[in-house]
């Protein structure tokens, strides 16, 4: 067996890890796959060229490069307690999307339902990760592109939402509902982050430099910032951008998950 890291520099957060996942789980050879995502690391175990796997890495456009080939893996954590941690960060990134898309839209804030739907689309990653297991390769593949039309289909409408409004007046969003929500959200995300990351490598502690480096993170700061904007503002543009933005971001993902159905 040869043991191959590459460096993936975009992925940074959880569903972005089960997407490379899945995307190797096509190749034929390959006996173990090893992430790090504060370094942005994989390392896979594998019996099949090394250029077969960077070709599937780098169809997720992450900035895949290959670092170099080796003998030797550490020991893997176990299969049913990693499962047992993407159970529970598929059903708070569910929770979060059905609960900040309730809110959102009773607080006018783009920028909320935006980011309901970027814990949506995450929840899908979770869900097809944790349907691969015994999955057929084209039933996978299937349910990879039902997600992914939908995310886009989703992303479409918010953008076009985001763009009636520009014209059209309406009521400013609630702007402490804002906040509260997106807090909410940002220590959620957090608490998954923490959690894959013990089960991961057995450590509690998380780097901040590497949290809030976080693309989730990141997506929950921004309406933070654009519920601070509007309050000094007294206008509805630094949510529309902040909506605009994230609707962007979902539809990007959902590329990324279309490369991995075909």
């Amino acid at each position: 067996m040869t043991v191959s890291r590459f460096h993936i520099a975009s992925m940074d957060c959880p569903a972005e890890e089960q997407l490379v996942r899945m995307a190797l789980s096509r190749l034929d050879g390959i006996d173990r796959v090893e992430v790090n995502l504060e370094q942005r690391d994989v390392l896979i175990e594998h019996s099949t060229d090394p250029a077969q796997l960077g070709s599937a890495l780098r169809s997720l456009n992450l900035g895949t490069s290959h670092v170099d080939d080796t003998s030797e893996i550490g020991p893997s954590g176990s299969d049913r307690t990693e499962r047992i941690a993407l159970i529970f960060a598929l059903v708070v990134n569910a929770g979060f999307f059905i609960t900040e898309l309730t809110v959102g839209i009773l607080s006018r804030s783009m920028g909320l339902v935006a980011d309901s739907l970027d814990m949506g689309a995450d929840a899908s990653v979770y869900a097809l990760s944790l349907a691969a297991v015994g999955t057929a390769v084209a039933r996978k593949q299937r349910l990879a592109r039902t997600s992914a039309y939908l995310q886009f289909g989703l992303a479409a409408l918010g953008l076009v939402e985001v763009g009636r409004r520009f014209f059209v007046e309406s009521e400013l969003p609630d702007t402490r509902t804002m906040i509260t929500m997106s807090v909410l959200a940002l220590v959620g995300n957090i608490v998954v982050l923490a959690v894959l990351h013990r089960v991961r490598t057995g450590e509690a502690h998380l780097e901040a430099s590497w949290i809030f480096t976080a693309n989730d993170i990141k997506v929950n700061l921004l309406v933070i910032a654009a519920a601070v904007g509007v309050a000094l503002t007294s206008s509805g543009v630094p949510d529309l951008m902040a909506g605009a933005i994230i609707f962007a971001v979902v539809a990007r993902g959902a590329r990324r998950i279309l490369a991995i159905s075909r």
